[in-house]
């Protein structure tokens, strides 16, 4: 017979067991899961309730564990795996928020910039703002979600280059990069990716993407770990070749860093449909990105929401809902997180001025000299910097009442705690209304699964009936 005190070290064994998500790697042209090697799509949602007028500095995204439950129950339903967020005030506490996407089984990409005095990069005189004081923002963010293992990676600049851009903002975006690599090497437990958001600027785009993902020999730390793209391109039920995707495709064929839609998702037709959805995941661009994030989550002035926030109490999935998770249903994620070798291994091609095609375009990579401060900051460490940490995750029932876009109550919306990565195929709740088996009126959850501070879920063993399974399933 086992041994209480086998029991016990068996029943700790479990909950280690459930682990968090594990940090991903980019190994040439992929996302990889750390340990398994497994190939990772992003299938993600940009993420800013509230818009720009949501953000504020004592409220950011990620600092409200009420809305983030809420939000990552629905995410989570919805199938999933990723979210970006835009603005973010490092002195806030976002331990809560962070724990309850990694139990959700949702990594995180954050931008480091904020719309807020000193926290941007002033593309009309970008050495006016390249200074210890936008550090301080840059830094702060790393600093304060650099122990967060769900943390996919951090945008170094969202759309800073454009055509109207000064000439030389190219070599500040890319010395950002090179400042942001360095002090998480110094800094941080872990190499965690970080890379660039391009606007879909035809003109201006490949250009963009060879100036970040070449190889530069004196500056290798400056190199981009991945780069995003913000596409618009396919509006309503169009196709692959109308929406230019084909084009796309073919330019990206031959990346050396993993591409991804930073946003997609036109609303020039509406509802919107998501036919991208299966192009985006299918096996030709499959092979030139690495997924993408809809463009966004909650309504606002501009139209864009999967969901409506009725009040503090309330929320409504829109029709954009159910229909992204109609197409995220009919994904083969086996064949999508498959790994693939060739792409793996491909090597990054040297800096030179022959990857520049268009004169307009800043076609050298003598990088600024870091600021004496900042300097000191990748040395030693932003002074007096909160430093985030996983916490429990206590509650797994959200309070709020969901509402389908026919005005319906959907009653099966709960949180569940999950051991890897969140999918469409085992996303919470089956998209139908109806009262759930799992959760009880009150709002209260009918069993425990709560995480534990390393986003593990705690056991509940349920009385008597649990403990004796449990048990069974030792001996």
């Amino acid at each position: 017979m086992i041994s209480y005190t086998q029991l016990f070290a068996s029943v700790c064994a479990l909950a280690s067991a459930a682990a968090a998500l594990t940090p991903l790697e980019v190994k040439g042209k992929d996302f990889v899961d750390s340990k398994t090697q497994d190939r990772f799509q992003i299938i993600g949602v940009d993420y800013q309730p509230g818009g720009s007028a949501g953000f504020t500095t004592k409220l950011d995204p990620l600092s409200d564990a009420d809305i983030c439950l809420r939000d990552a129950a629905l995410m989570q339903r919805l199938g999933i795996n990723t979210i970006r967020v835009y603005n973010l005030e490092p002195s806030l506490n976002h331990d809560e928020c962070a724990s309850i996407f990694n139990a959700a089984g949702i990594y995180m990409i954050l931008d480091v910039s904020n719309p807020l005095a000193g926290g941007y990069l002033d593309r009309s005189a970008p050495w006016t703002t390249y200074s210890a004081i936008y550090y301080k923002q840059v830094f702060g963010v790393i600093e304060g979600f650099k122990n967060y293992d769900n943390v996919l990676g951090f945008f170094a600049g969202n759309e800073v280059i454009n055509e109207e851009a000064h000439y030389l903002v190219p070599k500040y975006v890319r010395a950002i990069v090179r400042d942001m690599k360095d002090y998480i090497a110094k800094n941080s437990k872990r190499a965690i990716p970080v890379g660039y958001s391009a606007a879909d600027i035809r003109d201006i785009l490949m250009d963009t993407a060879h100036y970040f993902e070449c190889d530069l020999k004196n500056s290798t730390s400056s190199r981009a770990d991945f780069f995003g793209l913000n596409s618009y391109s396919w509006c309503g039920d169009s196709s692959y070749k109308t929406s230019g995707f084909d084009v796309l495709t073919e330019d990206f064929t031959n990346a050396t860093i993993p591409v991804f839609f930073s946003e997609y998702g036109c609303n020039e037709v509406q509802p919107r449909v998501f036919t991208e959805v299966q192009a985006l995941y299918g096996e030709e661009m499959t092979q030139a990105f690495s997924g993408g994030l809809v463009y966004e989550w909650t309504q606002e002035k501009n139209d864009y929401g999967l969901v409506k926030v009725d009040d503090s109490n309330t929320v409504t999935t829109l029709v954009d809902y159910d229909n992204f998770q109609k197409q995220l249903n009919k994904l083969d994620m086996d064949r999508i997180m498959s790994s693939n070798a060739t792409q793996t291994s491909v090597k990054p091609e040297v800096c030179s001025t022959s990857l520049i095609k268009r004169k307009s375009f800043y076609n050298a990579w003598d990088l600024p000299e870091v600021p004496s401060k900042v300097a000191d900051y990748i040395k030693n460490g932003l002074p007096d910097a909160p430093s985030g940490k996983f916490v429990s995750v206590s509650s797994t029932t959200i309070p709020q009442k969901v509402y389908d876009h026919t005005g319906k109550e959907i009653t099966d919306v709960k949180f569940e705690v999950k051991s890897g990565a969140n999918t469409p195929s085992s996303s919470s709740g089956s998209g139908s209304s109806g009262t759930s088996s799992s959760s009880s009126s009150s709002g209260t959850s009918t069993s425990s699964n709560a995480a534990s501070p390393n986003g593990a879920p705690s056991l509940a063993l349920g009385g008597a009936g649990g403990f004796f399974m449990l048990l069974a399933s030792l001996l």
